[in-house]
C-alpha cells in the first residue's frame, strides 16, 4: 500500500462515527456542482440565519475529474458565478490531492490548480477531515474574507467521510454534490458504501448537525 495515499485522517476519524453517526450527514445537497445555488445562503433554506462568508471547494469529483487540474467545462459558466459571489480569498480549493503535503509535497499540483481556475489552494498536511484548524487560520490571517466563525463557511464536496464530516467537526455548513464528474458506479467502493450508510442513518431518523461556532455555547 502506497502511504503517501493513505488517509490517515479519514481512518482516524471514522471511529468518531460510533459515536456521532449523524457526523457524515450535510445540511444540503444537490445534484452536480452546476445544482449549487449562488449564492450558497439560499442552499440551507431551514436555517434561517444562515451568513455564509466563504466557501470551501473540493477539487476531485466535484468541480473537476479526479487528477485533473482543469475544471469540468460544463461547470465552467457555474465556477464564474461563484468566484462573483465570493471573490478573492473567500473562495478556496480544499483538496486531498492538490495541496495536500503527502502527495503534493512541492506544491505543484497546487500551483498548477491555481493556475487553471484562478482560486487559491490551501496546503495542508493533515489530510480531510482533519484539517479544519488549517482552513480556520487560513481564514483567521485574512479579515477581509469577513470569516469569524466556523459556521459562517461552506464546505461544498462529493465526499460524506471527508468533505461533509469536515464541516460537522469545524461547526461549518456542508453541500453535499451527490452526483459527482464520475459516475456512482465507477467511484471507490468507499464512497458507495459511505452513500448507503448516510441513507440508512436518514431512514432511521437521524439529522445534520446544526452548525455552531465551538466557541458558543
Amino acid at each position: 500500500m502506497d502511504m503517501n495515499t493513505l488517509n490517515i485522517s479519514a481512518t482516524v476519524n471514522i471511529f468518531r462515527l460510533l459515536a456521532r453517526p449523524k457526523l457524515i450527514l450535510p445540511q444540503a445537497t444537490v445534484s452536480t456542482f452546476n445544482h449549487l445555488p449562488i449564492p450558497l445562503n439560499s442552499a440551507f433554506g431551514k436555517c434561517k440565519n444562515a451568513d455564509i462568508r466563504a466557501v470551501v471547494l473540493d477539487k476531485d469529483n466535484c468541480f473537476a475529474y479526479p487528477k485533473s487540474n482543469d475544471i469540468y467545462e460544463p461547470y465552467n459558466e457555474t465556477f464564474k458565478k461563484l468566484r462573483e459571489a465570493y471573490p478573492g480569498r473567500r473562495l478556496l480549493i480544499v483538496s486531498n490531492t492538490a495541496g495536500a503535503e503527502s502527495l503534493d509535497r512541492s506544491g505543484k499540483l497546487a500551483v498548477e490548480v491555481e493556475k487553471s481556475t484562478g482560486v487559491t489552494v490551501l496546503s495542508h498536511a493533515s489530510k480531510k477531515p482533519g484539517c479544519g484548524p488549517d482552513i480556520m487560520e487560513y481564514f483567521s490571517k485574512y479579515p477581509e474574507t469577513g470569516v469569524t466563525r466556523p459556521d459562517q463557511i461552506a464546505v461544498v464536496g462529493d465526499r460524506l467521510t471527508t468533505d461533509v464530516m469536515m464541516a460537522n467537526l469545524m461547526g461549518s455548513y456542508s453541500v453535499w454534490i451527490k452526483d459527482g464528474v464520475v459516475p456512482v458506479e465507477e467511484t471507490s467502493v468507499f464512497a458507495r458504501l459511505e452513500q448507503k450508510f448516510a441513507g440508512f442513518l436518514i431512514r432511521r431518523g437521524y439529522k445534520a448537525p446544526e452548525p455552531a461556532s465551538p466557541f458558543e455555547k
